[in-house]
């Protein structure tokens, strides 16, 4: 395992090491615990955290507290506490501190041993169930909850970046394939497409059923519709085999731009609507959100002070 290792003796810091290096981990030693947090928050295939009650700038305990906040926004880190007495209230206040658990120095290396290979596990527990909180089983994208999150930290940290796109498409007439064909090779069409998103630049998502989509961070409108286009394309041309024969399909897919001030809901809601305008209008074909324009009050849609031919504009 990768285990960042704050302990404030120089001596200490290098028997330790030699003990976990030996024992086939890979150790990042620090005797400053500012440094250490740098690290936890920098690295994320940290594994473990133990950490020392006296190092200096950020104690033993802050740093628990830090990995605790660092692994429930979804990051597992386990914590190991250490201190040379046997103090029971210091026990008390590493574990109300975010510790998992708490072992005296110098360790024997077989209980210190023993001690790692139960956080392995529990690490690896962890990180199945936010697998499974976090992707699509069928498609292995990330699922709606996932989608949600990156897109929100995207779009809060956008104020003075480039901006952010987001597409949202389904499969056209899925209800048919279904009907026609069956459950299995609607899977097969939905593993297809995601297979073929995943290809993309950007984020993909299975937000749920025959609906995706796919952030695309730093990309403008324009530049996000062209995107659009050669996705759909290359779905179009897709040859999925079913018994005795095989099948196409096509995606219909609304653009939008994030403006800023809002959620992921809104930009979603966005792209939704040119969504259904591209479903409305024939489908398979793309269709872009006019956000910044006030809708008709009669159709629900946007005028384009000067529409492409063959861009679609959506309130």
């Amino acid at each position: 395992m990768r285990i960042v290792l704050a302990e404030p003796s120089r001596i200490g810091l290098r028997l330790m090491t030699q003990i976990l290096t030996e024992g086939g981990h890979e150790v990042l030693p620090f005797n400053d615990g500012a440094v250490a947090l740098e690290c936890l928050h920098g690295d994320e295939t940290v594994d473990v955290l133990m950490t020392s009650f006296e190092v200096p700038n950020v104690s033993g305990l802050e740093l628990c507290w830090e990995a605790r906040l660092i692994a429930n926004g979804r990051r597992p880190i386990y914590v190991i506490a250490m201190s040379s007495t046997h103090d029971r209230d210091r026990l008390i206040e590493a574990l109300d501190s975010g510790a998992d658990d708490f072992i005296t120095k110098p360790p024997v290396p077989a209980e210190l041993f023993a001690r790692l290979r139960a956080a392995e596990r529990m690490t690896k527990a962890s990180r199945e169930l936010l697998r499974l909180a976090t992707v699509d089983t069928l498609t292995e994208l990330p699922n709606r909850r996932a989608f949600f999150d990156r897109a929100g930290a995207v779009m809060l940290r956008r104020e003075n970046d480039p901006p952010v796109s987001v597409l949202m498409f389904d499969i056209d007439h899925f209800k048919r394939v279904n009907d026609t064909w069956g459950h299995d090779v609607g899977d097969a069409v939905l593993t297809a497409v995601a297979e073929v998103v995943r290809t993309r630049a950007g984020h993909p998502a299975r937000l749920g059923g025959e609906e995706f989509a796919l952030l695309l961070d730093g990309w403008d409108m324009l530049d996000a519709y062209h995107e659009a286009e050669r996705l759909r394309l290359a779905v179009q041309a897709l040859v999925i085999p079913v018994p005795g024969s095989t099948l196409s399909v096509t995606i219909s897919i609304g653009v939008a731009e994030h403006v800023c001030g809002q959620t992921v809901d809104q930009v979603l809601k966005q792209a939704d609507i040119a969504l259904y305008a591209a479903k409305t209008s024939g489908r398979n074909r793309v269709v872009a959100a006019h956000s910044t324009s006030k809708p008709h009050e009669e159709t629900g849609f946007a005028e384009a002070s000067e529409p492409a031919q063959t861009i679609y504009l959506a309130c």
